[in-house]
């Protein structure tokens, strides 16, 4: 099933949108092992909330962790923790095969955050941007314990991360896709995977000329949805 959400937003919502104050949550550094071995920082970024659902969330290449702070901030007052990790390079590796195997600190970082005692068991997902969408798809579809999943500018192919299979074994999880329509790749990426697996596909266009994280803080809808979403894909009590 396919939910289509198409819209074109106003210059002056949007100023409203973005003026509205989240107030920081408090965020904290950790420090887990990798499902390849290797230790990864992150941020922690906890509601007040108490026992809630979590989100894994992973930047474009190139760009820090700290491009997700204000989605951080807006997810921990909307009721969820969050973990927003690097990727291991700034750059892409030399070898090939390394960049496949990028997503094991996601699934690291899956895993850290089931041993938390204020997550919620069975209420975890992962959001990605650009290369971070790739990899979050492919962690995702590996690791059975989550359940909603966010691809915010994906590929079909980069760099040799395919998704088509791994949007396939995801299967009847909910998923969302999100991609401008100015940004001709990830949209053609995006009408292909939603077609993929049997779960709920929700598709958000935009308007706005950007791509990944820099789409999140120049389209505000965009934003609001994907928190509106996750708090109703995990289930916020």
């Amino acid at each position: 099933m396919t939910v289509l959400i198409g819209r074109l937003v106003a210059a002056a919502v949007m100023v409203l949108v973005l003026a509205t104050d989240v107030a920081d949550a408090a965020s904290r550094a950790v420090t887990f092992r990798s499902a390849s071995g290797r230790m990864v920082s992150g941020f922690l970024t906890e509601t007040d909330r108490g026992l809630a659902p979590a989100v894994v969330l992973v930047p474009m290449l190139g760009r820090p962790k700290d491009d997700w702070q204000p989605i951080a901030d807006r997810l921990a007052a909307a009721g969820v923790h969050s973990l927003a990790i690097d990727l291991p390079s700034a750059s892409l590796p030399a070898d090939p095969q390394e960049l496949q195997g990028w997503h094991q600190d996601i699934r690291g970082a899956v895993a850290f955050l089931a041993t938390l005692s204020e997550v919620r068991p069975g209420a975890l997902g992962v959001a990605g941007a650009s290369l971070g969408a790739n990899l979050a798809a492919v962690a995702a579809a590996a690791e059975p314990s989550v359940r909603s999943l966010a691809l915010i500018s994906p590929s079909l192919d980069y760099r040799g991360v395919r998704i088509e299979g791994a949007m396939q074994q995801y299967g009847a999880r909910q998923a969302l896709l999100a991609a401008s329509v100015q940004d001709p790749y990830a949209a053609r990426s995006v009408r292909e995977l939603e077609k993929l697996g049997s779960g709920l596909r929700t598709v958000l266009w935009s308007s706005t000329p950007a791509h990944g994280t820099a789409l999140l803080s120049r389209d505000p809808e965009i934003a609001r949805t994907l928190i509106d979403w996750f708090q109703q894909t995990l289930g916020v009590e």
